[in-house]
């Protein structure tokens, strides 16, 4: 390879990682940035696996800001964690939060484990897809969904 090909290559593949990582929303403690109290609220409660304190958290933190990928998406989740999910409510949140933000990681990886619940593979498989473009080096979401459909696919198969 000439070094022009090289150093066009290596651009590309620093920009390519770049986008990877700005595609990633998950909320990060940044110095100089001030803490979110609903954040740090939902994060205590999931902690001790308090689905309907975290999904209260995150139901008063849209009430503040409905247009927050990241409440959405961590209003949905714990809603489908804790007992008795209306899933409705469910994957409505996680389309609001990808309607938000269409690379949002963590709703695609969660919308589709939710799809694994409804017993709906095929919609799963969709936003693995999506993963699958957004990842360009791969990431933790995507091989999480994978696995996920995976163990769905492998219980379905011993079943029968």
């Amino acid at each position: 390879m000439n070094r022009s090909a090289f150093n066009t290559l290596m651009v590309a593949i620093s920009l390519a990682a770049g986008s990877a990582f700005a595609a990633d929303t998950t909320p990060a403690s940044t110095p100089g940035r001030a803490a979110d109290p609903a954040m740090e609220q939902y994060q205590a409660a999931a902690g001790r696996e308090d689905w309907r304190a975290a999904a209260a958290a995150m139901r008063d933190a849209l009430g503040r800001d409905a247009g927050n990928a990241d409440y959405n998406n961590l209003y949905a989740y714990s809603l489908r964690k804790g007992p008795n999910p209306d899933m409705s409510l469910v994957f409505k949140h996680y389309n609001e939060a990808l309607r938000i933000d269409p690379k949002h990681r963590g709703a695609h990886e969660y919308i589709g484990e939710a799809y694994l619940m409804a017993g709906n593979v095929e919609k799963a498989r969709e936003h693995l897809g999506q993963l699958d473009k957004i990842c360009f080096f791969g990431c933790a979401e995507f091989t999480d969904l994978k696995k996920a459909i995976s163990e769905y696919e492998s219980k379905r198969t011993s079943s029968r």
